[in-house]
């Protein structure tokens, strides 16, 4: 059943491609429309967008990600189908509002399937997969994944600008009316799928070194208690002994007091004999 963090999960998702797509189409659309300023464009949105809603959904923005996520079973089969009907959705909607604020339609940009489309969408959406994951699988703060994220898109739309128009996202390619199942779809899966799992397999932390790290700072929090323990052992021991050195003092002290109290009676009753 369907609860508030699967709909904010949804939404993101939605939201994130809705907007790159905007962007994407504005930059690409305008006089300064090269591959340069569409990756930084879209880098600094992702960045952007990352920060905000990668605590709700994993911040995405790709359904070809999202594929090679779940190929890395990172990402639940329902998770990715619901994922990647957002991501479209957004990218879809984008095109029509697009259209309607600047009052101009425009032609498919995709063209036909070639080889060399293929190999440079693939390519570069290998670099954004294989440095995306690398923030994931470190698990590092949002703020750094935010960023390398960022950074992933924007060298991913670079290495694939090549050959290609370079979008390496098939939600994006959608929005921008380039939807070829040869290259702008196929291309950006097979790159990310390659990408996210190579760097699983190879480089990302091994399960005993965080096993090790787990052990050890439990280790850790054990020694500690034992020393705890020990001092508080200590500190009621040294009380113990206080209490029964203070009572012997008390005592002997009592006795004396006793004693001395006794000598004089002696000494008064000696007295009034000699008398």
């Amino acid at each position: 059943m369907l609860n508030k963090k699967h709909i904010s999960a949804f939404l993101a998702e939605f939201f994130g491609v809705g907007i790159l797509t905007m962007l994407f189409l504005t930059v690409q659309r305008s006089t300064i429309g090269v591959p340069f300023f569409i990756a930084i464009a879209v880098g600094l949105v992702v960045i952007v967008l990352m920060f905000a809603l990668i605590n709700v959904s994993g911040a995405h923005f790709n359904p070809a990600l999202t594929v090679a996520l779940w190929t890395a079973r990172k990402v639940s089969t329902l998770r990715a189908i619901f994922y990647i009907a957002a991501q479209l959705l957004g990218g879809w909607l984008a095109y029509y509002l697009f259209t309607y604020l600047t009052g101009s339609k425009f032609a498919p940009i995709g063209g036909h399937y070639t080889a060399k489309i293929l190999l440079s969408e693939t390519f570069g959406a290998f670099v954004l997969g294989f440095i995306w994951s690398s923030a994931m699988f470190q698990k590092l703060s949002t703020a750094v994944r935010a960023s390398v994220g960022g950074v992933a898109f924007l060298l991913g739309i670079l290495a694939a600008s090549v050959a290609a128009i370079g979008i390496v996202n098939p939600a994006v390619a959608l929005g921008a009316r380039a939807w070829v199942w040869g290259t702008y779809v196929l291309g950006p899966v097979l790159g990310a799928v390659i990408g996210v799992n190579l760097y699983g397999l190879l480089f990302a932390p091994a399960k005993e070194t965080i096993g090790e790290t787990k052990s050890t700072s439990l280790k850790s929090l054990l020694t500690k208690k034992d020393v705890e323990a020990k001092t508080d052992d200590q500190s009621v021991s040294d009380k113990t002994t206080n209490k029964s050195t203070a009572a012997k003092t008390t005592t002997a002290t009592k006795k004396k007091t006793v004693s001395r109290s006794n000598n004089k009676k002696r000494s008064t009753a000696n007295r009034k004999k000699s008398r």
